[in-house]
């Protein structure tokens, strides 16, 4: 006996309002399921951050090269918690050259580094429940002081048989150290590269039999100057910010033999 119309259909009604879970269909999540997932995204957007930032940087000892980073990690991190401190290459990205624990919420790391304008930034790594962690990058201009030649002479020259005696590295490591001299009524000068340096200071001894001017120049432009009696020590430091090309000169001023002064110069450069 055959289904009536009416029950035909109700039982199609109900074919259509059936989950789907046969044929492969995939079932639909749950409503509580929904609003689990929800859930968790707005916990996960809600977790805690930490703040890193760099609150100073400075070169604390110039003759060496050690700089030295300041900073602040809000909330502080556990005690011994490692904070690097990175500087970053264009070739390998970021690198640590340095690190150190923080006090609380604040940490302190020097390195040594030559010379340079590099930027730099404070990290930590993660920590439950904070993720890793990194302050903004911040530029800085490195100063060190190093010798004078330790990029060669550009040129040199005089009057009267001049001579610009740059000591050997084999006797003298540090490229700082040269002897200028020349005949009686004569000059000797030699031009140094100092892209990049802000202050230049010599040491002069005159081994002349007589007086001697020694000067700094910047092209035709007298930066300074300085007259030395016989056998005499003195200093001739200048400020050279924006000078590229520096010259030092020694001139006869009154002598039986012509100047012949010892040096001992260096440079405070980014590079």
């Amino acid at each position: 006996m055959g289904l009536r119309p009416f029950a035909v259909a109700l039982f199609a009604a109900a074919l259509l309002t059936a989950p789907l879970t046969a044929c492969g269909a995939t079932a639909l999540p749950a409503e509580s399921s929904i609003g689990l997932q929800a859930g968790q995204a707005v916990t996960q957007a809600a977790a805690p951050a930490r703040i890193v930032k760099i609150a100073n940087i400075w070169t604390s000892d110039y003759t060496k090269g050690v700089m030295t980073v300041a900073g602040t990690l809000t909330p502080a991190p556990a005690a011994g918690s490692r904070v690097a401190l990175q500087r970053w290459s264009p070739t390998a990205g970021w690198q640590e050259i340095g690190h150190a624990s923080p006090s609380g919420t604040k940490v302190t790391i020097s390195s040594t580094q030559p010379g340079s304008i590099k930027n730099y930034r404070l990290a930590i790594g993660p920590q439950a429940p904070y993720a890793a962690s990194a302050s903004a990058s911040t530029g800085f201009s490195h100063y060190v002081w190093r010798g004078i030649y330790k990029k060669p002479l550009l040129a040199s020259g005089g009057l009267r048989h001049p001579q610009y005696n740059v000591v050997p590295v084999s006797e003298a490591p540090r490229r700082a150290e040269a002897e200028l001299l020349a005949d009686k009524g004569g000059i000797v000068w030699g031009d140094v590269n100092s892209a990049g340096c802000s202050w230049v200071k010599n040491w002069l001894g005159n081994l002349t039999d007589g007086t001697v001017r020694v000067s700094l120049l910047n092209g035709s432009t007298v930066l300074g100057t300085l007259n030395q009696a016989q056998e005499t020590e003195g200093w001739l430091n200048r400020k050279i910010l924006g000078v590229n090309r520096l010259r030092l000169q020694v001139a006869d001023v009154k002598s039986g033999y012509g100047p012949q002064v010892a040096t001992d110069s260096m440079l405070l450069c980014t590079n």
